[in-house]
Formats: C-alpha cells, structure tokens, sequence
C-alpha cells in the first residue's frame, strides 16, 4: 500500500482545516490494512491516527504520525432468521448510506440515527445515538485487527461494554484495534421510537398517522437538517459536548433556580442534563469570533466559518466550558478527539 509523506488532511476531516499528517495511507481492503499493520507501519515508529469520515475530530495541529483513511467497502445480509436480519458493513462505508440501505429493506433500528455524519466503523467507538436510540440497542457484532499483531478478533455487544458515547475502544482498548466491519441485528417488525425528541411532531406536520420505518427516518433528517450545518456549507463535527449526567440531588438544585431547565431522567437515580440548553442559556448561541462560533441554531455545535483554527476553535470551547461551569456548577465533556 501506498504511503505518501506531508498529505494535507483538509479533505479528510468535517471541520476543514488546512493541517496535514506527516505520513498518509489509505486501505482499500482487508489485505491493504494487514499489509500496512504488519510491514509500512512497524517500521515508522511513530503514532497511527484511523481516520473514517472524520466527523469527529479537531486538529489543533499537524499530525506528526501517519494517518490511516479506512476505506473498505460493502454491505450484506449474513444471516436471515425471521424476524430478525444481521446486516454487515465494512468499516469504510457511509454511515448514511449504510442507514438508507437497512431503511430501504424495510429493517427497523436504525432509522432514528439517520442523517448522522462518518462511517460505520467509527459507530460502535462512542455509541453514536441520537432521538432515544443508541447503536448498541441494535448492535451484534464487529471484526477489528489488533494493530500489533494483526490478528482479526470478534467482539459481541456485551465485549464492547458500550455506555453513553462509550465504548472499550475509547477507554481499555484505545488505539489498540482497527475496526473492519460492524454486524447489526435488525428487526423485519415495526417497533419505532417517535417519542424524543420532535419526532412525533414532524409526523404530525407530515399528516402521518401510521408511520413506518422510512417515514421515522425522513422525519428525523428532516429534523437534522433543518437545525444542523452542512459540513460542506459550513465546517463543523457535530455535537461538540456531551450531555452531562448529573445526580438527581445536583439535577434539582439546577432546577429549583432554573425552573426551564431541560433534562432527561435515566430512571437510575440520574439526569441527563441538555448541553446546548446550558449553553444557550450562557449566553454563547450565535456567537461568532473571527470564524470560530456557536452556530445559530443549535448551541451545541462549534463551527469554522471559513479560516479558523484548531486552536481557536478549541479557545471558544474552554471559553464555554467554563462559562456554564461557573453559571450551573457543570463542566462539560468535549465529544470530539482533539488533536
């Protein structure tokens, strides 16, 4: 495989900066990325960075490793068994694409996900989720290559020890493991979750009474669209925070003073506390320096609008970490890799 020196990664990444990696490879295959983790990569000795859709980072610098572009390809049903598929997709697919296949089988699960940028072998790393629905509800299985031997391990949903935007492969196995395909398990019955969210109320809009899986998943890109920038439009990764998990002693100390406070109980003693809500209320949706902002419709996400940096972008968000800690007595959680 091809491995090329000083490569820009503009091209690579949702926020669009100009950064570049020291060293560039890109899989096309299985045997691509055997043949790099067993021969071109031993013998820089320098970091490995996986690159999927890069959706999910911000450089604040040049990569001084060499960066892999995960960019196998293909899905298929392995296994039929009424009512039930398990859908597999290598690492290197659209997650977009992936979710318009399963919804146009008629395949239930994953529908609330849709609209949702990078590739599916990024997925299972911090259990994206969005609308009340994580990966893990309808997950089954991935294959990842261990990157110092090679070897290709299965891991089950229960290995993975997924929790909220979590997974082993963000904490225990962190940059041990390339994933190479994710298996789903999806239902051929209609169990849809329209209840979070503003779901059910662009049904209503729409005049769906009886919806099914592809009019949950117009719905929901709908949704996403209409209060998330277009990564081509606008440089962004998404949700820039987690939303914070607090106590319900904490979630009612909040409340008692900010009686608008919108938070979601986990019904384990807990409260799942809106980021952008808190964010909004300090003040910061809209806000703009230079081309690093808040973007104006949703407070949640952090965007270029043009020339920013890493570093400037990384400024604006210590800037609002502290300004909601010091407001509500919470700090919140980058969600992006920061590099």
């Amino acid at each position: 495989m091809k491995v090329e020196e000083n490569v820009s990664l503009k091209p690579f990444h949702t926020f669009g900066m100009e950064v570049s990696a020291r060293y560039f490879a890109e899989g096309h295959s299985r045997s691509d990325i055997f043949d790099f983790v067993t021969n071109d990569f031993p013998a820089m000795q320098l970091p490995l960075l996986l690159l999927g859709g890069g959706s999910n980072l911000l450089f604040t610098q040049a990569y001084e490793g060499c960066a892999l572009k995960i960019s196998t390809k293909g899905i298929e049903v392995i296994d039929d068994q009424h009512p039930y598929k398990l859908v597999k997709a290598e690492a290197g697919e659209n997650w977009e694409t992936f979710v318009e296949y399963c919804v146009a089988q008629g395949l239930c699960g994953l529908e609330n996900l849709s609209f949702i940028p990078g590739n599916v072998g990024s997925s299972p790393i911090q259990n994206i989720g969005a609308y009340g629905v994580e990966i893990k509800d309808c997950f089954h299985s991935l294959e990842a290559m261990e990157i110092k031997s090679g070897i290709i391990t299965t891991f089950s949903n229960e290995e993975c020890q997924f929790g909220y935007r979590s997974s082993i492969f963000k904490t225990t196995h962190k940059g041990q493991y390339i994933i190479l395909s994710v298996t789903f398990r999806l239902s051929e019955q209609t169990s849809l979750n329209t209840s979070y969210g503003a779901i059910a109320t662009e049904l209503s809009n729409a005049g769906i009474t009886a919806p099914g899986v592809a009019d949950v998943a117009a719905a929901v890109t709908r949704i996403r669209r209409s209060k998330l920038p277009d990564p081509i439009d606008i440089g962004n990764a998404g949700s820039f925070f987690k939303n914070p998990t607090v106590s319900a002693f904490e979630y009612y100390r909040i409340a008692d003073e900010f009686r608008t406070l919108v938070a979601f109980n986990q019904n384990n003693g807990y409260y799942k506390l809106a980021a952008g809500w808190l964010i909004e209320q300090c003040g910061w949706k809209g806000f703009r320096k230079g081309d690093a902002g808040v973007h104006a419709h949703q407070a949640l996400i952090l965007v270029n609008y043009g020339n920013a940096t890493g570093r400037e972008i990384l400024e604006l968000a210590n800037d609002i970490i502290a300004s909601v800690e010091n407001k509500f007595g919470v700090r919140l959680e980058p969600e992006v890799n920061i590099l």
